[in-house]
């Protein structure tokens, strides 16, 4: 049986996984990283993402958090003439609730005491809002811009329903690359000495060093390390059970369609535009009848929730769109191929349809050229990550990044490597660890919380 012997193992080949890495090597000058993946570097999860990004979240510690991934992927931007092709259009949050003092309570909160200068409010005639013109991050405005009245919203955004009230812009939000991300960390780590190696994990020992054995190309063998980062994704639960460590994580399902839009229902130069509203599909007798009739199915004819998000894909030249909606609620076992609702484009479909009528030409008419594709949301309840130290000692976690693991890996890369190396780390770092689940005053916050910052 062979065996290998490395200083730090990083089991997960994802975003996360692949940050943590480039930060141990690059940054802390921790040479010789090896990662494992059952699969190739950004084959699951991390190829399913929606490649958005933003830093919006109804709490600080997540606003900080995000604005600190979003300062690292600038970073490298500018470093790669913009390999990575960020772009910065912003996320345009809607409801039809023209008084949304929760939603508006969320905002100022989420900015802390940045909030007075960052959000700026239009009315009426207004004419202060700049609209998304241009794509380029670097002349983006910052914070966000709060759009009230519907004369008002339909003077920028004529394509919606004339029914929404209230529009929150977030400026510091977009999309990037995140294949490009990953492959440039590959790059640049690999002359430092930095390897990769498709196996899967088994087993885990621990005596002086820790013991993994895994399965490479049909054979059992053992990698010695001192250290492990546990950066597996959905399979993070599993990897820590090999320890005899549980974490408080579960996975769920989430679906996302692409398609050519071919009739240019949606503006090519829209932000990522997230309907907010909660709504009750609109289904014919028939479907009714078919719906009703099956039981994993009958949940669609209730109320749905809210937070159906569209936006183009492939640049202000490109033809395709993507939609997503993250309603599925149920914890499940996570698989590296999972099945897909066969019914989802079309249930997408109609509830963008909603916010965007031009979309309703593609019911029961949904272009070939389309993709269908999910992942695991690996998250926590109260939707923060797990990043630094496990409760094993020389375990360290870069997990848990439920739907924002492509736009927050930078920072929890580079906060798992400073706890790995016993760096200093910004003041928000600390709670976004296991530790703040021995803060009983943070816990019955976000307990208590409305919302989640689930888009």
């Amino acid at each position: 049986m062979k065996t290998n012997d490395v200083e730090i193992l990083v089991i997960g080949a994802g975003m996360a996984g692949l940050a943590t890495a480039y930060y141990l090597a690059v940054e802390h000058k921790r040479s010789r990283p090896l990662i494992v993946d059952e699969g190739q570097p950004m084959a699951l999860t991390s190829a399913q993402s929606g490649e958005n990004y933003r830093n919006w979240w109804p709490h600080p510690t997540m606003a900080a958090f995000t604005d600190h991934s979003t300062d690292l992927m600038e970073d490298i931007a500018r470093r790669t003439d913009n390999r990575i092709h960020m772009t910065r259009r912003g996320y345009l949050l809607v409801t039809r609730d023209d008084q949304p003092d929760e939603l508006l309570r969320q905002l100022h909160a989420g900015y802390g005491a940045s909030a007075s200068k960052l959000i700026r409010e239009h009315e009426g005639t207004s004419q202060t809002y700049l609209p998304p013109l241009s794509a380029d991050w670097q002349t983006a405005p910052d914070g966000v811009d709060v759009l009230r009245g519907r004369d008002l919203i339909q003077r920028y955004y004529p394509a919606f329903d004339k029914e929404v009230a209230t529009a929150l812009h977030i400026r510091r939000a977009g999309d990037i690359s995140g294949q490009q991300l990953g492959q440039y960390m590959l790059e640049t780590m690999r002359p430092l000495g930095a390897q990769f190696q498709q196996a899967r994990v088994v087993g885990i020992a621990r005596t002086d060093r820790f013991l993994v054995d895994v399965m490479a190309d049909g054979e059992r063998q053992t990698i010695k390390a001192d250290i492990i980062v546990n950066a597996a994704g959905p399979f993070a639960a599993n990897i820590s059970a090999m320890h005899g460590e549980k974490l408080p994580m579960h996975n769920v399902l989430q679906q996302k369609i692409a398609f050519v839009d071919r009739n240019r229902a949606v503006n090519r130069k829209m932000p990522f535009a997230i309907d907010l509203d909660g709504q009750t599909l609109a289904w014919s007798a028939e479907e009714r009848e078919v719906l009703a009739a099956a039981p994993e199915l009958a949940r669609l004819l209730e109320p749905m929730p809210g937070s159906i998000h569209c936006r183009p894909d492939g640049g202000d030249h490109g033809q395709w769109i993507k939609l997503g909606w993250a309603f599925n609620s149920d914890p499940s076992e996570p698989t590296r191929e999972p099945e897909l609702n066969p019914y989802f484009p079309e249930i997408v479909l109609r509830a963008a349809s909603r916010l965007q009528p031009a979309l309703r030409q593609y019911l029961g008419a949904l272009p070939r050229d389309r993709v269908h594709y999910g992942g695991f949301y690996p998250m926590t309840k109260e939707n923060w990550p797990l990043i630094g130290a496990a409760r094993t000692p020389g375990v360290f976690l870069t997990a848990a990044l439920s739907g924002y693991g492509t736009m927050s890996a930078c920072a929890a890369g580079d906060l798992c490597a400073r706890a790995v190396v016993g760096a200093p780390s910004p003041a928000f770092a600390g709670v976004l660890s296991l530790a703040r689940y021995e803060n009983t005053g943070l816990m019955d916050e976000l307990e208590s919380a409305e919302s989640r910052g689930l888009l």
